[in-house]
């Protein structure tokens, strides 16, 4: 079975075959006790069973960036009045004997541990690595996840060690679009993703206007423009922050340039290259126009005083 149908395989109850490192292959037995014990075990896998919800633990790649607190709420609302429509799916823990670990569902587990009612949920003998591609062709069939958290998913996928090829069979996307996604993850500092937090009206292309203009900016002064009630206000707030021209600096003050009794004539500019005078017509009285027509006169005088 392709790894993209693993998620059909699960749901449909056909029967999917685990990972060696995380099932024992059963010893075979032939003949009519054969049958039998293989038909249980196929009943088994297609059952749906009550679990405790404190049976149960978070495994998997975290997919949600924003804690929906008030969504869980109504969610265990409504179950508590038309009861648990659709089963999660959980898989053996390989760590503690009797305990569980959500592969998907982790709302509806929420929910019911809320209201203190059990889960109803299908099992199945997960490895890790079949464990995150269910999870990931969960989430890709799902409308609620927005780009950047769909993105963090892969990023984090990628970051517990696997290649490729399995973020994209998890994900349902092709190769490109997942260097796009951890491209725009690796540039934007993970700390302001989750400030920014899930922005589900932001797709793919703002998100990567933004990476290119966070820049070398330092994290603190990007996470004090993530302010607002909402993710998407908080990203808006974000991207205005970054894209705002930096001011020029002030132009250097010009010296006074004064006459007789401390009048203002105008002003002398001063750099390694040249001195520039500018007079102020209104208190220069013709005063420049004399210098300009006298130049010469003055810096002949000029030149002969300082050769004495």
């Amino acid at each position: 079975m392709a790894r993209k149908d693993l998620l059909k395989g699960l749901m449909s109850g056909e029967n999917v075959v685990p990972s060696p490192a995380a099932v024992h292959s059963p010893r075979t037995t032939k003949g009519a006790i054969g049958a039998v014990s293989q038909s249980i075990a196929d009943l088994r896998n297609r059952s749906v069973i009550d679990v405790p919800p404190d049976l149960i633990d978070h495994a998997g790649v975290r997919d949600r960036l924003d804690v929906d607190t008030e969504g869980i709420a109504e969610l265990a609302e409504s179950i508590r009045e038309y009861g648990q429509q659709v089963p999660v799916l959980l898989r053996h823990s390989p760590n503690v004997e009797g305990r569980y670990d959500v592969v998907y569902g982790r709302r509806r587990v929420a929910a019911l541990r809320l209201i203190g009612q059990p889960v109803k949920a299908m099992v199945r003998d997960l490895s890790d690595r079949d464990l995150v591609i269910a999870q990931g062709q969960e989430n890709a069939a799902r409308k609620d996840l927005s780009f950047i958290e769909k993105a963090n998913f892969a990023r984090t996928m990628r970051d517990d060690g696997f290649d490729r090829k399995i973020i994209c069979d998890a994900l349902k996307i092709d190769k490109t679009l997942i260097s796009r996604m951890l491209s725009i993850t690796d540039t934007v500092p993970q700390r302001l993703i989750q400030a920014i937090g899930a922005a589900p009206g932001i797709g793919r292309d703002r998100w990567a206007t933004l990476a290119g203009r966070v820049g070398k900016r330092p994290l603190p002064d990007l996470l004090a423009l993530a302010v607002g009630d909402r993710s998407d206000t908080r990203f808006e707030a974000v991207l205005a922050g970054v894209s705002q021209k930096k001011p020029s600096p002030p132009a250097p003050e010009k010296p006074l340039l004064t006459g007789a009794n401390g009048l203002r004539l105008g002003a002398v500019l001063r750099n390694p290259r040249a001195t520039t005078i500018t007079f102020d017509k209104s208190t220069a009285d013709g005063f420049d126009e004399w210098l300009v027509e006298h130049m010469e006169e003055i810096h002949r005088g000029w030149l002969a005083n300082r050769e004495e």
